[in-house]
């Protein structure tokens, strides 16, 4: 029954990375549609971060009222409404309205999935499971370019994405008795530990610099997903349909590289995974600096994915090991929120330097990003180890 259970964990994060990555390689088509400026899209993306990090914040609270299974039924459902209602949006205002319910879908079954995996299984499965995001997160591209070059424009990709998501509610509503016969299993795992308050959390060593090493990573993960399109098109003079799908490398590499880390991890800590996966960031910005035609272009992008795929996913595993198994779930929702913070501001925050601006800017912001998160991920690992976690 746990297996089972474990795969339907991996199928609901396939929904959670199918709109994901949809927003950036819609958007030039989308605002060359609706006359909007290029900035707006920070705005749907402040919008539904800013959603997702309500209902992160409010996690704990809302899985141990509801529990696992329906939190989980409800938030899909939620995104399946909205990315429906985008395809049918007459103006941006509609888009705003929609992307609120898009957001409050993943935030608490987001921190409840993961805290679940990193209590009782292996770091391998939890790298496999944010695979499965990325499985999501590379369909959105692909389907989007496919009606970007054909029949049905934008409207119609997400149109597509939010069938498909509809499709996976009834699964998960079909699955609810298999929740019910481990409820036990669930309830431990997902709703049980000790409850902190924010301000206590903040004075546990290592809890900081984790914040921070979370909040920095997706902002990182985030602006390279829905800028790099743009950059493409605006800078380096790319089509909008071939510059989704050369984004489409970009989220191939996060689903690749997890996949494969899921092994690596057999082998390696997280500690030395974390590093590993920074140095080939270093490695993919460096070749999209350098004009060297666009074969390293698409190598760059392919490296900037392949390097975030073990971050992410280990930093989550280590939870339980520098904060305790019963500290787990409340620092589980409080990384997940400062990390669609980091999503909600720095992406926006690019989009207003690359107006003002250039798109020129995106590599160098990606990398002081990068830099911001690796001193923060090194300063946690040394306040955890004095604290002697």
């Amino acid at each position: 029954m746990i297996t089972l259970l474990l795969l339907i964990i991996y199928l609901s994060f396939i929904s959670l990375g199918l709109p994901d990555s949809l927003l950036g390689s819609a958007w030039p088509a989308m605002r060359t549609d609706m006359a909007l400026p290029v900035s707006y899209a920070g705005i749907l993306s402040f919008i539904i971060t800013a959603g997702t990090i309500v209902s992160s914040f409010l996690s704990e609270k809302v899985i141990r009222r509801f529990g696992t299974a329906a939190v989980t039924v409800v938030s899909v459902t939620m995104t399946a409404v909205a990315l429906l209602g985008f395809s049918l949006s007459p103006g941006f205002v509609w888009l705003c309205f929609l992307a609120v319910p898009l957001g409050l879908g993943a935030g608490s079954v987001d921190a409840a999935l993961n805290n679940f995996v990193a209590l009782h299984y292996k770091a391998s499965h939890m790298s496999w499971l944010h695979c499965f995001w990325g499985v999501g997160a590379t369909a959105g591209p692909v389907i989007m370019s496919f009606f970007l070059t054909g029949a049905g424009g934008w409207k119609m990709g997400y149109r597509t994405i939010g069938v498909i998501q509809a499709c996976l509610v009834i699964i998960l509503f079909i699955s609810l008795p298999l929740w019910k016969k481990v409820g036990s299993e669930i309830k431990s795992d997902g709703t049980a530990g000790e409850s902190r308050r924010f301000g206590g959390m903040l004075r546990i060593p290592g809890a900081k610099p984790a914040f921070i090493t979370f909040f920095s990573y997706c902002a990182l993960e985030a602006a390279a997903g829905l800028w790099g399109s743009s950059y493409l098109v605006g800078n380096r003079g790319i089509s909008p349909d071939t510059a989704a799908k050369l984004i489409s490398l970009y989220y191939f590499g996060i689903t690749v590289g997890r996949f494969l880390s899921g092994f690596v991890t057999m082998k390696l800590s997280n500690k030395t995974l974390i590093r590993l996966g920074e140095g080939i960031i270093v490695a993919g910005l460096a070749c999209i600096l350098l004009p060297l035609g666009n074969t390293l272009l698409i190598t760059g992008f392919l490296l900037i994915g392949v390097g975030c795929a073990p971050i992410f996913p280990c930093i989550l595993h280590e939870t339980p090991n520098r904060f305790g198994k019963e500290l787990s779930q409340a620092f589980m929702g409080m990384q997940m929120a400062f990390a669609y913070i980091g999503s909600t501001l720095m992406p926006p925050l690019f989009g207003l330097l690359a107006q003002v601006f250039s798109f020129a800017l995106y590599p160098f912001y990606l990398m002081a990003l990068l830099a911001i998160m690796v001193l923060a991920s090194e300063k946690t690992n040394l306040s955890v180890l004095k604290a002697g976690n």
